[in-house]
């Protein structure tokens, strides 16, 4: 009778738990009873106001969710973070903030035993953020199923997940883009254009490249989030889900292709391809075909949402599905598998190997597919954080601890020259690694260092400039910003080079003309150490240098034109990222400028004393967007007429500005005595895939004000010209004669050696500048931004 009754008592114990869960979960508002349907419904799309309530909703109703405002958009939208965890954890946010801020940090740790308190009661911190691309829109939508299952299930692994980690959830890090793609799916629903992308950048200034800023911090999003992760919360695991084309692979998750960056921890890589096996694994178990590991994308590349992490000692996950007609389902077949071009580490879509062992095999694919996709990913992420979280505590402290271990074959710390006449690029350098973490020292007198390691005696630093220290938890990002990067020679059989993804070199001082020495020996380190006082605010930087300490060079700063030229820039409907970099570049520097569109060149409304080209091709200007998918007031590009009034415009005494790509077009249509001498070669004779090159300058030019008669530029993919013998063209820079890289990768360089790289012709009463060169490349080339300011002047 005894054992029936506590039999009884046990079964009426579990039966109240269940029904309180489900009272629990009844009160907690799912997603499709606040949008009216499930996120991930064919042909559904919930906007960033309908995101935001929903969350704001959640957090109201559960006690396992707590959602922050962490700054604006570039629109002035809400940037918001989803904090979630045990209801216990949730009230206790801030102490294991302050313990991941320790961990980050050995040198806060005073003893073995503080750091075994602080792994016992720790818990991993995971940040899993979503569509920072905006027209691959399903993640976004994924966010709210993922946050409403983690809110209300009650089976073990979920209680395991939410006790042991905590999760910051970003529903997107571009909601202006989630609005516009949005708003676009909506309102072509049903016509020839329902599914395409947005005829404009979504995102503001950026496009697509806002995942290309993060170690600039260029974009207030970018800025937001950095702080976040890198001054606030220090995330073991940063998640970023994206989508890939539609006739390609399912899912692509780590580990990743070749090359390695060598300043990325061999254990982070090891840890990368762990959690995409699991990831990999689980999907294979719940029957997902199309999986593939080791393919397209490397670990080479700092700038990245998730390859920044890694230099900051966390461990970063990129996962690419397949994407649909955005939130319209399609079908592939077996021809457009077999018509896709082969990608690094994957020749065929439709032949199993080791890293893709259940190839797809065509047939409809839906929104829903994606989202239950990259559900899987995140619950197989957020599984192994919590279930090894002592061990991923403890090799966040182990690789910021070896960090702080000096190395022969690295200086020992980087010294910014003072008396640069590049104030405004100096402190805005400065700001950009104090944003990230990195700690900077203002060298108040002088040093003795070697700034060789063959070096035999000290020379004296003078005091003014700016010293940062390699060996700091965060070492491996200080070196990969401030090395030259030296990208592997990779040649497929056929001799041509390897793609890599993205590009080689990024060395930021070099990009930013701001003159740096390596201190491989400094006499009395120690004493030096202790004595040189850390800069704690930007505006110590700007009132050393004699800048304004009103604002931030993070923000907008006044570049003043000797004249006031009316400035038009070319804004086409196909999305171009050089025209958003370009207007970001004038915005920032608070240059009044106006958009010239399609029309207005077909018309001739071009009332301007320069118009600006971006790197944009001949196709994309000319003929722009199809009118086969698109309305006639988006499609058509500029057209002949266009470029005949464009002609015109300079025959009458207009200035026109070319970048890149848009040079080739101008050449061509208006018969100028150039060529691009890099035109037509093969990937097996030259190559340079996204470097920095030097540049010889005619300082004696007008556009070279300001100039020295070296220059640091962004080459990628870009141009170089042969003159005309006979032809009236000045030449104001030109890439080196030899050892043109400074940074990256370059095939072939004797193609390039010698060759024009920025020069101006007259045509008719006005005159044309070609850039081979982006001169403003992602905002962060700001050492050729004098080429552009003079450029512009009357």
């Amino acid at each position: 009778m005894k054992i029936w009754l506590q039999r009884s008592a046990s079964f009426h114990l579990c039966g109240l738990i269940i029904v309180l869960a489900a009272a629990i979960s009844a009160q907690v508002p799912s997603p499709s009873s606040v949008l009216g349907f499930t996120p991930g419904d064919d042909k559904k799309v919930a906007d960033w106001g309908k995101i935001t309530d929903y969350f704001t909703k959640l957090d109201k109703a559960s006690k396992n969710v707590e959602v922050k405002e962490i700054g604006k958009t570039t629109n002035g939208k809400p940037l918001i973070v989803a904090f979630i965890s045990s209801a216990k954890n949730i009230k206790d946010l801030e102490k294991y903030r302050q313990i991941s801020a320790k961990l980050a940090d050995p040198r806060t740790i005073a003893s073995e035993s503080e750091l075994a308190d602080l792994i016992k009661n720790g818990k991993v911190i995971v940040s899993i953020s979503c569509s920072i691309h905006s027209t691959e829109i399903v993640a976004s939508q994924m966010s709210m199923n993922l946050a409403y299952e983690l809110a209300t299930a009650t089976d073990p692994d979920t209680k395991e997940i939410l006790e042991n980690t905590i999760l910051l959830l970003i529903p997107s890090s571009n909601p202006d883009g989630i609005d516009i793609v949005a708003d676009w799916y909506r309102k072509t629903l049903g016509s020839k254009s329902e599914g395409t992308a947005p005829p404009e950048l979504y995102h503001h200034y950026a496009g697509h490249d806002d995942n290309r800023d993060w170690f600039m911090l260029n974009l207030v999003e970018t800025q937001a989030i950095t702080k976040l992760f890198w001054q606030q919360w220090f995330p073991q695991f940063v998640y970023d889900v994206h989508q890939q084309g539609q006739n390609s692979s399912r899912f692509i998750i780590p580990p990743f292709f070749d090359p390695p960056n060598p300043r990325v921890a061999p254990s982070i890589l090891r840890e990368v391809g762990l959690v995409g096996y699991k990831m990999a694994a689980d999907l294979q178990a719940k029957g997902v075909a199309g999986v593939a590991t080791n393919s397209t994308y490397d670990t080479w590349w700092h700038g990245g949402f998730r390859s920044a992490p890694y230099f900051h000692n966390s461990i970063g996950i990129l996962s690419e599905a397949a994407s649909a007609n955005l939130m319209s389902p399609i079908t592939v077949s077996i021809d457009d598998l077999k018509k896709n071009r082969a990608v690094r580490g994957l020749p065929s879509l439709l032949e199993a190997a080791t890293n893709y062992p259940d190839p797809w095999e065509g047939g409809l694919w839906r929104p829903k597919d994606i989202n239950d996709i990259e559900i899987t990913a995140s619950r197989a992420l957020l599984q192994l954080a919590a279930k090894f979280r002592p061990r991923y505590l403890r090799n966040f402290y182990d690789y910021g601890k070896a960090n702080l271990e000096p190395k022969a074959d690295e200086p020992q710390a980087f010294i910014v020259s003072a008396g640069q006449p590049n104030a405004e690029s100096v402190s805005r350098f400065i700001e950009i690694l104090m944003t990230q973490g990195i700690e900077v020292y203002r060298l108040d007198h002088e040093l003795h260092i070697k700034t060789d390691p063959k070096q035999s005696d000290f020379t004296e630093t003078p005091l003014g400039g700016y010293l940062v220290f390699v060996n700091q938890p965060q070492k491996n990002n200080i070196l990969s910003l401030f090395e030259k990067q030296e990208y592997p020679h990779r040649l497929l059989p056929n001799g041509d080079a390897e793609v890599p993804y993205d590009v080689a070199g990024w060395t930021l001082p070099l990009q930013m003309g701001v003159d740096y020495v390596p201190a491989w020996q400094i006499r009395d380190l120690d004493k030096e150490r202790s004595s040189l006082k850390r800069v704690d605010f930007i505006n110590q930087v700007r009132s050393a240098l004699g800048l304004d300490q009103s604002g931030t060079t993070l923000g907008k700063t006044h570049y003043p034109l000797k004249t006031t030229p009316k400035i038009g820039l070319y804004k086409g409907f196909t999305g171009s990222m050089d025209e958003g970099w370009t207007r970001f570049v004038l915005d920032t520097f608070m240059i009044p400028f106006r958009s010239v569109t399609d029309a207005d060149a077909r018309t001739g409304n071009l009332g301007l004393d320069v118009i600006i080209l971006p790197s944009d091709r001949e196709e994309t200007i000319v003929k722009g967007l199809s009118a086969e998918r698109y309305p006639d007031e988006f499609a058509g590009g500029i057209g002949e007429a266009g470029v005949e009034n464009l002609k015109k415009y300079v025959e009458n005494g207009g200035k026109l500005i070319c970048f890149d790509a848009s040079c080739a077009m101008v050449i061509k249509r208006f018969g100028l005595p150039i060529r691009n001498a890099l035109a037509g070669l093969k990937r097996s004779e030259f190559y340079d895939p996204g470097s920095i090159v030097r540049l010889e300058i005619n300082t004696a030019d007008p556009l070279a004000r300001g100039v020295g008669p070296d220059v640091a530029a962004y080459f990628t993919s870009s141009s170089a010209f042969d003159i005309a013998s006979d032809a009236k063209v000045r030449v104001i820079a030109k890439y080196a004669a030899k050892d043109a890289l400074l940074s990256g990768w370059m095939l072939g360089e004797k193609y390039l050696n010698g060759k024009a790289a920025l020069v101006e012709t007259d045509y008719g009463k006005g005159k044309i500048i070609l850039f081979a060169f982006r001169p403003q490349h992602r905002g962060q080339s700001w050492a050729t931004f004098p080429f552009i300011f003079n450029a512009l002047e009357k």
